[in-house]
């Protein structure tokens, strides 16, 4: 349990405080029907996080879930479950398939009188929306490499399941770090990289080029700078694509890429013009005659088409390109060589002019001194996702540039924002002399955090006036 230590006072018998984040407690999925009769109870459950806890308890834990369940619904099934000490999160991404996910609600720690350490739970501080939005995710990442649970089903029953759990669940609940879950999360958006029209088209006629070229592609999806800038993808099979490269793929390539001159140069294959392209799924080293052409499986439009594709990550200094291709497909070293041969000098090039002009517009838009407001933005609509709160988010940190009771305040307003319909605007004075605009219109969302300390209520409304006119131009804001 990591705590962060706080010295209240001075001396050797000073107060101490210690705070504790949030923490998994358990995660498990379970089936009702799969074990109905009195003795089958263990039947019910898929899988079970920690797997070392007692089989009565795991038995005990799903029938106390399953019993809340049954107990809500069928008109509003529960969605969470608050106690003192923890916080349980449930989801029914198929029929009858439920996942349910147990949070120990962050603790502060302290010394009594007479030395004992006093635990305080702090219930108030995780906000359901985002925590049921990660649970949301938890299904979505195992559903985009393995499919829906009712697919494993019908490829080999429930025994199939379970190893399919068991394989991506012992993994991917490793890397989920419950303490930098905000905001962004709930949205689960896309940050797109701003382009003139003329670098756009270059880039579309590459797509169209490499789709001809390697024939077999049936989606693409391009990159610049961990932004999307063209994808051929369904939305929601984008979204949660999006979450896996940025967050998992690239950040394990990371590499330093000054305008491409760290990255080393690929002039090894006979025949080949100089270029930075690389594999970041598939094979290692091209010239090993017994590199393994081994790439990941996903699976798209699992409610109409249910395709399964082979995804090919390919990067040349800050662009990274992915290709889709049939599963059915298998490629071979020879393919590879050939992606690598056509792609890598064509998207070295492209990635070189994406930087320069980039470069240029920023040089033109001036460099203006540091502005008093942070944003995050939110379109529904097109999951477009824009932040200047967070200086880096990864699954493990969320580094943000504000106090962590200021995001609390926004993913209040957020939640205020969903109980209605209507467009609206809510203003809120912090105690600590911030302020903070949440705006809710035509299906997007701005919150904005002002430092002005001696501001009043019509100069805050008239500075978010300014800030939708400068960064959001062209889109409308209710007044």
């Amino acid at each position: 349990m990591a705590a962060a230590a706080a010295g209240a006072g001075s001396g050797p018998w000073a107060a101490q405080e210690k705070q504790f984040p949030p923490a998994l407690l358990s995660f498990f999925i379970y089936n009702p029907r799969f074990g109905p009769r009195e003795g089958q109870e263990e039947n019910k459950i898929l899988f079970y996080h920690p797997n070392e806890v007692e089989k009565n308890e795991k038995i005990r834990n799903v029938g106390l879930c399953e019993a809340i369940v049954q107990f809500t619904s069928p008109s509003k099934p529960a969605k969470s479950l608050h106690t003192q000490k923890n916080r349980q999160f449930f989801n029914e991404p198929e029929e009858n398939f439920w996942m349910v996910m147990v949070v120990r609600n962050p603790i502060i720690e302290k010394q009594s009188k007479d030395g004992k350490p006093v635990i305080e739970y702090q219930e108030e501080e995780l906000l359901d929306k985002v925590y049921s939005s990660v649970l949301r995710q938890c299904y979505s990442m195992y559903k985009l490499f393995n499919g829906t649970f009712l697919k494993a089903m019908e490829d080999g029953g429930v025994k199939l399941l379970k190893e399919r759990l068991e394989k991506f669940f012992h993994r991917y609940l490793q890397t989920l770090h419950l303490q930098s879950c905000d905001l962004l999360d709930i949205f689960g958006g896309i940050s797109f990289f701003p382009l003139d029209k003329m670098t756009y088209l270059k880039i579309q006629s590459f797509i169209n080029r490499m789709e001809e070229s390697l024939n077999i592609v049936k989606y693409t999806a391009f990159l610049y700078n961990d932004q999307l800038i063209w994808s051929g993808l369904e939305q929601d099979d984008m979204r949660i694509l999006y979450k896996y490269l940025t967050t998992s793929l690239f950040p394990r390539h990371i590499e330093p890429e000054l305008a491409g001159r760290d990255s080393p140069i690929r002039a090894e294959m006979p025949g080949n013009l100089q270029h930075y392209g690389r594999f970041l799924t598939g094979p290692l080293n091209l010239n090993d005659p017994d590199a393994k052409c081994r790439f990941p499986k996903i699976f798209v439009n699992t409610d109409d088409t249910y395709e399964e594709l082979h995804l090919i990550v390919y990067k040349a200094m800050s662009a990274a390109v992915c290709f889709m291709i049939d599963a059915s497909v298998h490629p071979t070293l020879d393919f590879c060589r050939r992606l690598d041969s056509i792609v890598g000098p064509q998207l070295t090039v492209l990635a070189s002019d994406i930087c320069e002009q980039f470069n240029i517009n920023k040089r033109m838009s001036g460099s203006e001194k540091e502005p008093q407001f942070k944003f995050i933005y939110f379109n529904h609509m097109n999951l477009a996702e824009k932040s200047t709160v967070h200086m880096r988010k990864t699954p493990s940190v969320s580094l943000t540039s504000v106090h962590p009771d200021l995001m609390k305040i926004l993913g209040d307003i957020n939640s205020d924002f969903t109980r209605v319909d209507e467009d609206e605007e809510i203003i809120v004075k912090a105690m600590s002399d911030y302020w903070v605009v949440g705006k809710k219109s035509d299906r997007r969302e701005l919150y904005v955090i002002l430092n002005q300390k001696n501001a009043n209520l019509i100069e805050v409304n008239e500075e978010v006036k300014k800030l939708c006119a400068t960064q959001f131009n062209n889109i409308f804001f209710l007044d």
